[in-house]
């Protein structure tokens, strides 16, 4: 692309033109040139957010996740189990949709699950409800290490957010992790978040309070291959005490036990959370 910038007599310095010329050249360029962050701030605060998941952005932080695992407007993302609500397809299909790819690995579409069933009928019709910014998200299917996520070796980013306490459940950590490692290039990254768990005490195999270790999730990363690369404490919450008679799940925004000790909760706010960043190694 050829920028046209109008030049006229100054009285600068040469070295002070140069930099009055390249401010001009910056403020030409289109939205597709600008900073990344510049981008997923512009999409944090966009309008096709839905309000139910805008209120939920001080206990998640999407912009300082995103930047710190490094996704970028042309990057190749796989995120797994988006849910019915989306609340990250919300920024990340539109910030993909021109020059990288979203995919929603969403739940096996044979399964007996009613939940899983759920969730992905009401991601097709939350697709379906805006063309504009959702018309090129591509779906696959998520079961552990059953089906392909993406085309083996051709993803950016598997990005993860609280769902390694559900695989423990079921016994498909391995397959999980495995089916990441598989989709990413070398050099590709796994972005995690998950409920943290408290260090001092022993993990629950089946994880049933929905707390998980940090070191148990680094643990099952790096059998899978993968090299950690750091954290980040943007989604840590000193506040919650992790030892509530629902598990997690009597936090916001789940609320499991309803008018008991709401009020409780709500002061907690969303669960303590780790985000952990590794790299697929290359060969």
């Amino acid at each position: 692309m050829i920028i046209a910038v109008p030049m006229r007599r100054s009285r600068l310095s040469p070295p002070l033109r140069i930099l009055a010329l390249l401010v001009a050249v910056a403020a030409a360029l289109p939205a597709t040139a600008q900073e990344p962050a510049d981008q997923l701030q512009r999409l944090v605060a966009g309008p096709q957010r839905s309000e139910k998941n805008r209120v939920r952005d001080p206990y998640r932080h999407p912009l300082e996740v995103l930047t710190f695992f490094g996704v970028r407007p042309d990057s190749d993302v796989v995120e797994i189990l988006p849910g019915a609500g989306g609340y990250w397809t919300e920024i990340l299909a539109p910030y993909l949709r021109e020059h990288g790819r979203y995919t929603a690995a969403n739940g096996e579409a044979a399964s007996p699950s009613a939940e899983v069933q759920k969730d992905n009928a009401g991601f097709k019709a939350k697709i379906a409800a805006d063309p504009a910014d959702y018309g090129k998200v591509a779906v696959s299917e998520f079961a552990a290490d059953r089906h392909d996520i993406a085309p083996p070796g051709s993803a950016d980013f598997v990005l993860t957010f609280r769902n390694i306490h559900n695989w423990m459940a079921a016994g498909e950590t391995q397959g999980a992790f495995g089916a990441f490692y598989k989709a990413l290039k070398p050099g590709g990254i796994l972005g995690v978040e998950e409920h943290r768990g408290k260090p001092g005490e022993p993990q629950d195999p089946l994880a049933k309070s929905g707390y998980v270790r940090q070191d148990v999730a680094i643990g099952f990363a790096e059998a899978a291959g993968f090299r950690f690369v750091g954290s980040s404490e943007v989604n840590a919450n000193p506040k919650d005490t992790k030892d509530y008679p629902a598990g997690v799940w009597a936090l916001p925004p789940t609320f499991r036990l309803g008018d008991q000790d709401r009020a409780k909760y709500a002061a907690i706010g969303e669960s303590d959370r780790f985000i952990l960043k590794f790299v697929k190694p290359a060969p």
